[in-house]
């Protein structure tokens, strides 16, 4: 989906709809796309239309600003962080901030952005040579740079105020920690290139951070999450990143039996229920979220393969 139209006064038509518009899209030619679910989210939640990852999950998608706020209001731990717009400021955040630190987008996905810097020079140098590329909105993140103590980040996913599985995503090869085993890109640290190293994490459905991540959601109005810590050598955890239009990794789905997408689609198929009873007795949905049979109202997905 890299654009469209609709009337503003014309109903949508009935339906769940499912928000799977990522972040990231620009760096696939998809910005507009961006942009028009931005506005399309709204449309149709004026018109009562039930969005999984809605409106508000959306603007947190977008801004790993929102984020930081959203996280620390519920009293989670997260990285020092600088923001920046323009090279001017840029350069000033570069020398406020204590090394080691990265920079990253604020519109993000994938680690997009994200460069880690031991030493002035070498920053100053990365924004005169022509290496630096700004974030689509132009606001760049100066933030400081939490070694792990051991060569990984968890990530969390969340589906409805469940925890569907933690991962462990390595740290040793960059900073693109996107755990698809079918990313378009391949970048130096994505499954498709047989680089990352994903493996099943043990998380506490009961451990106070997941607790806690379960509440922001919920105030956030974010349906479906995958959210990412990293834990220093004194055991603190930081948390850096909320991702809305989560991807899963399929070799961890396969070794702890689980599908990721398939949680999404009972989610979809619970609500469907509720909001248009009458109109799916007949219906189910399979895991892979196709209907056995066609409801007069149905579950749509909004993405950038649209």
């Amino acid at each position: 989906m890299n654009g469209g139209g609709f009337d503003l006064t014309s109903e949508p038509p009935e339906g769940i709809f499912l928000n799977r518009m990522s972040p990231s899209s620009h760096t696939r030619g998809h910005q507009r796309g961006v942009r028009y679910v931005s506005e399309l989210l709204n449309w149709l939640q004026f018109y009562g239309r039930r969005v999984i990852n809605g409106s508000t999950a959306f603007d947190l998608e977008l801004s790993k600003v929102k984020q930081d706020l959203a996280l620390r209001r519920q009293g989670i731990l997260t990285p020092h962080t600088i923001v920046a717009v323009g090279i001017d400021e840029i350069k000033s955040a570069g020398q406020e901030m204590p090394l080691p630190f990265i920079t990253k987008h604020n519109q993000g996905g994938k680690g997009l952005g994200v460069r880690l810097f031991s030493d002035r020079h070498s920053f100053e140098e990365y924004l005169a040579n022509g290496e630096f590329v700004d974030d689509p909105g132009g606001i760049t993140l100066l933030q400081e740079y939490i070694e792990p103590h051991e060569p990984h980040i968890t990530r969390v996913e969340i589906v409805a105020g469940e925890v569907v599985m933690a991962i462990h995503s390595s740290t040793e090869g960059g900073f693109e920690l996107c755990p698809a085993v079918d990313c378009e890109d391949e970048e130096l640290f994505c499954p498709a290139s047989g680089v990352g190293k994903f493996r099943p994490a043990k998380i506490d459905v009961k451990d106070s951070l997941i607790l806690q991540y379960i509440q922001m959601m919920e105030v956030n109005n974010i349906d479906v999450a995958g959210i990412e810590f990293i834990e220093d050598s004194q055991g603190n955890r930081y948390t850096y990143d909320i991702n809305g239009t989560t991807n899963y990794n399929a070799e961890v789905e396969a070794e702890l039996g689980i599908e990721g997408m398939g949680k999404i689609a009972e989610l979809a198929e619970r609500l469907l229920a509720a909001e248009y009873p009458k109109l799916i007795q007949s219906s189910t949905v399979t895991n892979g979220g196709q209907f056995t049979t066609a409801p007069a109202a149905e579950i749509r997905t909004l993405s950038p393969n649209d």
